[in-house]
């Protein structure tokens, strides 16, 4: 096998296509930055772009779905702490240490991404692989997405105060209009989409990944004219990366413990901590870029890319292992 065989083999395996598509996406925006009279078009369109995701993320929720999954509510309720409460303090507490490997942007930037809903996709997906309760992920990354709508900006209000690039309220209300008001309206329409949307999830999944390809390009192409690049050395770059993989690792050991020590059965501790380890990139750039300056919403996005990397490839490699010993162990039964 060659050297590019092997590489592509690498990347074929552990990397999706929406990664490398942000990758490229970075790239387009360093290379060639929408400026001046483009840049206002662009980020104009951000927000028309940032309304209507939120408003697919609201035709595409079911709410049986998630009053289906009240009956296992400690399982919930776990995740839920994990997700809104666990995170936040790795990120609080961990402070003398984050600081010292990133920028007090890129630390904003982490800060933020410990505030963050859960993934839909991917830990529905991961828990599948490992043999969980596949109904259970279902439910709590659902409910984790809607959470993250009314959560994420007030723990954003309690602890970043100023540092968000303006005032509080008005954060608060442009999240209102831009993501809760979309979001209810359609929550609106699902009672009369219903079954057009279950027909055309795969396609309306690309339209979000498309989405938000559009929003990181409008993001890095102003950190592109505002030096964020200059800013920015290879050290600091893997100093991030250091810090991400030490959030991810903790939160990982937390969630799988608590698991094992509050009695939950395997297929449940594969839920809690796929949906309990992990966190959404999809709901988090267009929440950056509503909250944060344009000047602060690249760094923030940055940690939320690195992250959203390696929470797929590590948890990827545990779905297969665990999936595989799984039916390894039902093979002995038998």
């Amino acid at each position: 096998m060659t050297f590019f065989s092997k590489i592509y083999n690498f990347y074929d395996k552990h990397l999706d296509g929406f990664t490398l598509a942000m990758v490229f996406t970075v790239i387009l925006a360093v290379l060639l930055p929408a400026e001046g009279l483009a840049y206002r078009a662009v980020s104009f369109l951000s927000k028309l772009v940032i309304a209507s995701l939120f408003f697919m993320h609201g035709l595409k929720l079911s709410p049986q779905k998630l009053w289906a999954g009240l009956t296992n509510w400690r399982l919930h309720l776990v995740i839920v702490l994990a997700t809104f409460l666990l995170f936040p303090l790795l990120g609080l507490g961990l402070k003398p240490v984050l600081t010292r490997l990133s920028s007090p942007d890129l630390y904003l930037g982490l800060l933020f991404l410990c505030f963050l809903p859960s993934t839909v996709q991917s830990s529905i997906a991961f828990t599948s692989i490992a043999n969980g309760n596949v109904a259970a992920a279902v439910c709590a990354a659902s409910a984790s997405s809607l959470l993250g709508v009314f959560i994420t900006p007030v723990w954003v209000g309690l602890t970043l105060g100023a540092s968000a690039g303006g005032s509080v309220g008005q954060a608060i209300a442009d999240l209102c209009l831009q993501l809760v008001l979309p979001f209810g309206l359609g929550q609106l329409a699902r009672l009369k989409l219903a079954l057009w949307v279950e027909r055309r999830r795969t396609m309306i999944s690309y339209t979000d990944r498309l989405s938000v390809l559009f929003i990181v390009y409008s993001s890095f192409s102003h950190g592109t004219s505002s030096g964020l690049w200059g800013n920015l050395s290879w050290s600091i770059f893997l100093a991030l990366m250091v810090a991400c993989a030490l959030i991810l690792t903790l939160a990982l050991i937390i969630t799988h413990q608590a698991g094992l020590r509050l009695g939950f059965n395997r297929a449940d501790r594969v839920v809690i901590t796929f949906c309990g380890s992990k966190k959404s990139l999809i709901s988090g750039v267009p929440m950056a870029n509503i909250i944060f300056s344009p000047s602060q919403a690249s760094s923030i996005i940055l940690p939320m890319m690195i992250f959203h990397q390696m929470q797929l490839l590590t948890c990827a490699y545990l779905a297969r292992r665990w999936g595989a010993k799984d039916a390894a162990d039902a093979a002995k039964v038998e």
